[in-house]
């Protein structure tokens, strides 16, 4: 994946922290394949619940499914999903709400789905939930300390998600299966889930491309804002 850098935000938003963050998730990108210490990229975005309220027309051979523009509104879910760009590993869950008990669970699931891992090294935004005290809050002390072990934490620059590699299986999803009306939670779940299972079955990584001396020169504006003397970084 090539990142697409938007200077209305960089311009505003790029200072010494996000450069430090930035740099810390590419450098990590950059790391050979380690099973006892895997890279994860981890997120959560919402599912909305959506019924017909007209069944759509028969498919016929040569159209595209046509429906109706009403449409019935069931709610929504919580999508929690990691993956191992690497390998292509992936695991998903959909949970009710989403908040630190959530959190806590699926990295539960995390150590179990990635049982030979010493230390899992995940990567995340600045949500409040994503938090070791998260583990406090939801588990007793002991539990909690022992799961906090399993992982150390990276966390991407505020407002800037696109250095998270799930971003890019949230998009696959999108298009692939959340691209329909989906009515009912168990459907959600039954359909969401078997998209993550085929993919991890068929090991399809995630190429990124957007490496640390690219980002030294394609933003070395915004470098040299930080520190002038960031000009000898620029490649060209």
């Amino acid at each position: 994946m090539k990142p697409h850098l938007k200077k209305t935000w960089c311009i505003r938003k790029v200072d010494a922290s996000f450069l430090a963050r930035m740099e810390a998730l590419l450098w990590l990108y950059d790391q050979p394949h380690d099973p006892n210490v895997p890279v994860v990229c981890f997120d959560e975005r919402p599912c909305f619940l959506i019924g017909q309220v007209l069944d759509p027309l028969p498919l016929t051979t040569g159209q595209v499914t046509k429906e109706h523009d009403a449409y019935t509104k069931h709610g929504s879910r919580a999508l929690l999903a990691a993956i191992e760009p690497l390998t292509g590993k992936r695991l998903a869950e959909i949970y009710p709400r989403r908040t630190m008990k959530e959190d806590t669970h699926f990295c539960q699931a995390l150590t179990q789905h990635w049982p030979q891992a010493e230390k899992i090294r995940l990567v995340q935004d600045n949500l409040n939930t994503h938090t070791r005290h998260a583990f406090y809050r939801s588990l007793p002390a002991d539990e909690a300390f022992a799961l906090a072990q399993k992982f150390e934490f990276f966390f991407t620059p505020k407002s800037a998600s696109w250095l998270n590699m799930i971003e890019i299986a949230f998009s696959a999803l999108a298009r692939g299966c959340l691209n329909r009306r989906i009515a009912t939670k168990a459907e959600l779940r039954r359909e969401v889930l078997a998209f993550f299972q085929e993919r991890e079955a068929k090991g399809i990584p995630l190429n990124w491309q957007f490496t640390l001396p690219k980002a030294r020169d394609k933003m070395n504006t915004h470098y040299q804002r930080v520190y002038p003397d960031n000009s000898k970084l620029r490649i060209t």
